[in-house]
């Protein structure tokens, strides 16, 4: 077996510690994914608001024509 010239300290975690609290601090996001979660609700708000006044549409004219007879 070779001995390897690294010695491998573990007692010595600083350094490990500093990655590890290094790499928590920094966070980056993407702005793409940003903006096409925005596009992506804007859409589905749109879709909703068409459902609604649609059926709100129909109800008054499903009244209208109930009236009427």
């Amino acid at each position: 077996m070779k001995r390897s010239d690294r010695e491998i300290n573990l007692l010595d975690i600083s350094q490990t510690e500093h990655r590890s609290t290094r790499s928590n601090k920094i966070k980056t996001t993407d702005v793409n994914i940003l903006l096409n979660r925005v596009r992506m609700t804007k859409k589905i708000e749109l879709k909703k608001r068409v459902i609604f006044l649609a059926s709100l549409l129909l109800g008054v004219i499903l009244i209208s024509i109930f009236t009427l007879i």
